[in-house]
């Protein structure tokens, strides 16, 4: 019976840990307290005992600093020796930087970007076993959690970035990209959608699929963004899936964002 072991039961995990379960395996996860079922990250008997018994493990936690890659400095070395099937880690397209608008694979350099130590983690998970599979994603949407809640939530903003495009993917997708990798060659991909598009155009689409006002363009300034939000805005790229969808033999459920959003509706 095969066995996931998943570090870090967040938004994205927990949706492939369903489908899974779905489709009779064992699943563990953890989490930072044991709740819903997930041991404590911390309570390294439950976790080495859940290693021993799994066939595939996932992280997606996160790392803490540019220094600190939690799953790693704690469990990395029991990992790397483990017998497994199979190993994952989910890592982010943030890797990249700033491109200006082009298109990037697989292959680009990594590390120009803010998201410095996702670029420092990245690699590490890579060398650390020859099974490794690194999805590197885009901004991820689904349910509860996409344009329509913050269309319907009032805060929404619609930005008015000439030339600013973003890459995107569906929960699903994610998950239905895992599991087409259990049968596929290890190594680094990219899951996002086929359609970069600009963040006011997929905010317009949601609110007309609502049935609500579309948000005015704002400038950068007027929207008054937070600083998280603000460095989303600070890189241009658009991802490439082709590797993908060659090499695990997976399509997008939702090819674009109106697939996607209309889906949720």
């Amino acid at each position: 019976m095969p066995h996931m072991l998943i570090f870090g039961m967040g938004y994205t995990s927990s949706r492939l840990a369903e489908q899974l379960r779905s489709n009779g395996w064992t699943v563990t996860g953890t989490r930072r307290e044991a709740s819903d079922g997930a041991i404590a990250f911390d309570d390294r008997p439950a976790v080495l005992a859940a290693l021993a018994d799994a066939t595939h493990i996932l992280s997606s936690v996160p790392p803490a600093s540019d220094d600190s890659e939690p799953v790693l400095d704690q469990y990395g070395e029991t990992i790397a020796s483990a017998s497994l099937q199979w190993s994952g880690y989910l890592s982010a397209t943030g890797v990249y930087g700033d491109v200006d608008g082009a298109w990037v694979d697989e292959s680009a350099p990594i590390g120009s970007g803010r998201r410095k130590a996702r670029s420092k983690a990245d690699p590490r998970w890579q060398a650390l076993r020859d099974d490794m599979h690194v999805f590197r994603l885009p901004g991820i949407y689904g349910p509860g959690r996409s344009p329509l809640t913050r269309v319907r939530s009032g805060k929404a903003r619609r930005v008015n970035m000439p030339g600013q495009v973003f890459s995107r993917i569906h929960v699903d997708d994610i998950v239905s990209a895992v599991i087409a990798s259990f049968d596929g060659p290890a190594g680094v991909f990219n899951i996002a959608d086929d359609l970069p598009a600009p963040q006011h155009e997929v905010i317009a689409y949601a609110a007309r699929l609502l049935g609500m006002d579309v948000p005015p363009l704002q400038s950068l300034e007027e929207a008054n963004l937070s600083q998280a939000a603000l460095g989303f805005y600070e890189e241009n790229r658009r991802i490439t899936n082709g590797k993908a969808k060659r090499l695990l033999g997976w399509e997008p459920q939702y090819p674009d964002y109106k697939t996607g959003l209309t889906g949720l509706i």
